[in-house]
This record gives C-alpha cells, structure tokens and sequence, in this order.
C-alpha cells in the first residue's frame, strides 16, 4: 500500500509552535509581509533573520506530539512490508523527524537550513543568522538567508511530489486549512486519479468537500487512532 500525507500547520500547533494563521496574521506582531517575502529580506535584513532566529530557537522548546510518532509508525511498518507512505509537510520544524520519520519532504523549506542568495548553496545550520553572516562557498557577507519558501516564491520539490501522489493508493491530509497552492490542490488531483481521500484536522478544511472521509479532533488524538485503524485494517505489525 502507498500512502501519500500532507500535513500543515495544525499538527505543529499542538506541540506548541505558533502559526500566521493562528495569530490573525501575526506572529510576534510582525506581518507576514513584513517577515515572510523577499521584498522583506532585501528591505530589512536584520528583521527577518531575527525573526527566524527566534523561530529556530523555539523548536528546542517543544517535542513531537503523538500525531507525528503514530504517522512514524506507520511509515516504518508500511516500508517493512513493501509499501510507502511518502510525508510531505508544509511545516518548517522538524517535529517530523525528531518523531521518528524518515525521507520527510518540506515543501517549504526548512528552519534548520540555510541558503545563500549569491550564489545559491544550501546547508544545514543551526547558529543565529545576521546581516553579517558569510556564506560558506562564495564568502558574500549578508547572503545567507533561511531556507524558507516565503510567499511568491516556488515551494521546493514538486516534481517529487506530483510522482508520488500519482502513485497513491491513500491521501491523507492532516492539520491544514486547505487555503494555500499548490498544497491546497493535492486533494483535487488525488481524487481526479481515483485515490482515496481522508481528512484528519481541527474542523473542515476550505477544501472538505473534495474527501471522501473526515476525522475531526486533535491531531494528537484522531491521528494516532486513524493510524491504528488502518495498521488493523491492512495486518500491519506495530
């Protein structure tokens, strides 16, 4: 079985993480326009790479929750047997990983990894950034930026994702509002191809409509209850 699951900000939330959304658009009372674009970092440096310093530092503040270690679980039992469950997350922590999953695609990027506007390099790193950071290939001063994908800009991986859900049997959407593209769209490819649809989240998605079954609670309840069920359902192991 190859399960494809998307998830957003809502199973973050519960560990604890603050979002735009959940803030009324703001977030330390910063617009996302003011932190979130590059017009932003090219207008004031020093502002945005606080802001994501602070983010950064936020995550040794928080843990996984049960939703991220129940979709782990599900991921190593389904590989052992020859199947797949491909994690695309909207979310830039690592709650994901530090739950146990491996192979997770961040389609917006990462809190923990850095890119230099110069000449394009990518590394992880996990030290503050300011106007005078160096980038470490081309030595430009002030190039690195978060590895973020912020609005306008193109999210990352998308030729890996759009093969994936093509080869879904299960999508799976979890914690997300259904308000933002491309992500918004998966639902609507996944069941123009046949594929099944669950929502698991708060309450019904802008895009509720387009699944075929929905769970609505905690991420860090329906989720690891969702997980067990179909474990059950396809004589996984746990």
């Amino acid at each position: 079985m190859r399960v494809f699951v998307l998830t957003g900000a809502g199973i973050s939330a519960e560990s604890g993480l603050k979002t735009f959304r959940d803030n009324d658009g703001l977030w330390e009372n910063h617009r996302v326009e003011d932190v979130a674009t590059p017009e932003a970092f090219a207008r004031n440096p020093a502002l945005v790479q606080r802001f994501y310093n602070l983010r950064r530092g936020a995550l040794a503040d928080v843990a996984p929750n049960p939703a991220h270690v129940a979709l782990a679980r599900l991921q190593q039992a389904l590989t052992a047997c020859g199947g797949a469950l491909t994690l695309v997350t909207q979310n830039v922590d690592n709650l994901h990983e530090r739950g146990g999953a491996a192979d997770v695609i961040h389609m917006h990027g990462e809190l923990a990894r850095v890119f230099c506007v110069a000449c394009g390099f990518h590394w992880d790193a996990q030290c503050d950034l300011t106007p005078q950071s160096q980038c470490p290939a081309c030595q430009t001063k002030g190039g690195p930026r978060p590895d973020i994908v912020w609005f306008g800009e193109m999210p990352y991986h998308m030729d890996k994702i759009e093969a994936a859900l093509a080869r879904a049997d299960l999508f799976v959407s979890i914690g997300t509002s259904g308000a933002v593209y491309p992500a918004a769209g998966f639902v609507q490819a996944a069941r123009e191809r046949g594929i099944q649809t669950i929502e698991l989240n708060m309450e019904p998605s802008h895009g509720s409509l387009y699944f075929d079954t929905a769970h609505y609670g905690p991420a860090g309840t329906v989720v690891p209850i969702w997980v067990a069920d179909l474990m059950t359902a396809i004589k996984l192991d746990a």
